[in-house]
């Protein structure tokens, strides 16, 4: 079921250079989003925008999805040193564009050795921000690639996949003032 009036997706890629196998990962997702309807955005970290461009950015979106490589089983810096800079609506900030909103995560790696940096990421989202996040995340490995950037056919099937979830994840949770309510709790 095609959605009718799609959510508007923001893909926020935390790779240090652009053009790699993450924003590969993340484009391939948000193709399986656009198939619902869901109006889509890539926005490079590595192009070094303006912090509050990336906010505003976040604000508008109904969704975002975070796409990162793994450095020693964690995110990059690039998306840590962003959500540094994100506020949680919490003790007197005046901002808060990741609660209640639906959010998806996609990491890249060499090897699957390191495929709980999603975890990592989804905790930190949920729990500090109190944002809903689609599970499971993605983890595609070098095997997952066929060539330097292209996806093989079963990584991308699964990414569209995930891509179609996130859509109607995101519908479901804008629709439900009662989730997107929900406020961290310290």
């Amino acid at each position: 079921m095609t959605l009718v009036v799609g959510p508007a997706l923001l893909a926020i890629v935390g790779s240090p250079t652009a053009g790699g196998r993450t924003v590969t990962a993340a484009q391939a997702v948000l193709r399986g989003a656009e198939a619902e309807g869901a109006r889509v955005r890539t926005l490079e970290l590595a192009a070094a925008p303006d912090p509050e461009f990336v906010q505003n950015e976040m604000e508008a979106a109904d969704g975002i999805l975070f796409a990162s490589p793994t450095y020693r089983a964690r995110s990059t810096g690039l998306i840590k040193n962003l959500l540094e800079d994100t506020q949680r609506g919490a003790r007197g900030e005046s901002r808060s564009p990741l609660r209640g909103k639906a959010t998806a995560l996609v990491h890249t790696g060499a090897s699957a050795h390191h495929f709980l940096a999603v975890d990592d990421l989804r905790s930190v989202l949920a729990g500090f921000f109190a944002a809903q996040v689609l599970s499971p995340g993605l983890y595609f490995e070098t095997a997952d690639y066929s060539g330097t950037t292209q996806l093989t056919d079963d990584a991308a099937g699964l990414a569209a996949a995930h891509g179609r979830a996130f859509a109607h994840f995101t519908h479901a949770i804008r629709t439900a003032p009662a989730i997107t309510s929900l406020r961290p709790l310290i």
